[in-house]
């Protein structure tokens, strides 16, 4: 079942979306892959410590982030990638792993890689390893007012295969 915080949180500001199941998954590449979206318009959530405060790193699902450019995006003397212990109790209604991006109703700060604001529409997980969320990117920025900024970079191995 999705996170229902989030889909209460969109219906009552009015955000038209779609939610779709797929087969479980649990990387953001293979969900993306299976819920049939393009890895770049697939945002996966990277849960990150700035200077010991939990916030999420957004981005493409085909990138990967480059720590001392977040880290100086956000301002911070120290980053580190989250380990499962720092957030397992932060998102109650989501399996772990796959919260979705909306740091705001979970008490994080928030950073969108600059690629993603591209985008018309994104995907991303709803709080399941089987259920994804469509909806205009827009109305996501809108929503979460993230920090948007240059902190990823595509995987070589996916950009060689797309020749």
């Amino acid at each position: 079942m999705p996170c229902s915080q989030l889909l209460d949180y969109l219906k009552q500001n009015n955000v038209e979306f779609e939610l779709t199941e797929h087969p479980s998954a649990y990387s953001a590449s293979d969900v993306a892959f299976k819920a049939g979206v393009s890895g770049r318009l697939f945002a996966k959530t990277v849960l990150v410590k700035l200077d010991g405060h939990m916030a999420m790193a957004v981005l493409p699902a085909d990138s990967k982030i480059d720590f001392q450019l977040l880290r100086e995006l956000a301002g911070a003397a120290t980053i580190s990638l989250a380990v499962e212990s720092d957030f397992d109790d932060r998102f109650p209604e989501c399996e772990l792993g796959a919260m979705p991006p909306f740091g705001h109703l979970f008490g994080m700060e928030v950073f969108v890689a600059g690629s993603m604001i591209r985008a018309d529409m994104i995907s991303f997980n709803a709080g399941t390893h089987t259920e994804i969320l469509t909806l205009p990117y827009w109305e996501f920025e809108r929503l979460v007012e993230p920090q948007i900024g240059s902190f990823s970079f595509r995987r070589m191995k996916e950009m060689n295969s797309r020749g």
